[in-house]
């Protein structure tokens, strides 16, 4: 059933320039699009979005954490080394369980959305684009994305749950960055003094 899904999908690439140009985009840059977002919501953010960003920072890592121990217990070959399938672009022919990318910006999207709802819907819908474009361009079974979604929504819950915990290395790390914030202003001063 995932080889038919993974046909399914990854059958409709090919036949459209512009499709098949926008799911390479998301493919392969939905990792920084994910860490502008978190950026920005650090630098524009009020202190609760500075602490969501941090948290979200956390959950991703962990997430991705997650999903390398479970490659070491379970391997799952990508599409196109089992299979005869034209990726759109090249990748490393390692593990496919569980697709890192939809790891990765699941587990931000699930955070946000569990910290600022109107936010983290548009993440959470470009977060499940990431992961239909890992199918689309080939380099992934639908279970794998399926999987990473299961993954990244466990550590967002468990993160939302313990951020209290997490406090007060957000409150250092944002303490911090106001710290060299001021530090900034004063010598830019300092040089019109």
């Amino acid at each position: 059933m995932n080889y038919e899904l993974f046909k399914m999908i990854h059958g409709m690439a090919g036949h459209n320039v512009f499709l098949d140009d926008f799911m390479v985009f998301c493919t392969s840059n939905a990792i920084y699009i994910f860490g502008l977002a978190l950026l920005l919501i650090w630098v524009f953010g009020n202190e609760y979005y500075k602490k969501s960003a941090f948290y979200a920072g956390i959950t991703g890592i962990l997430a991705l954490c997650m999903n390398y121990l479970i490659t070491l217990i379970y391997y799952e070959p990508r599409p196109f080394v089992t299979h005869h399938v034209h990726t759109l672009i090249s990748h490393a022919a390692d593990a496919s369980f569980p697709s890192d990318h939809t790891t990765g910006a699941f587990a931000i999207a699930m955070l946000m959305w569990l910290r600022h709802r109107k936010l983290g819907v548009w993440m959470i819908v470009f977060a499940l684009l990431t992961g239909f474009s890992r199918i689309w361009v080939g380099h992934h079974y639908p279970f794998d994305v399926l999987g990473s979604i299961v993954v990244a929504t466990i550590i967002a819950i468990f993160i939302n749950k313990v951020n209290k915990l997490l406090d007060p290395l957000a409150h250092f790390s944002i303490s911090i960055y106001h710290f060299l914030i001021r530090k900034k202003r004063t010598t830019t001063q300092s040089n019109f003094d």
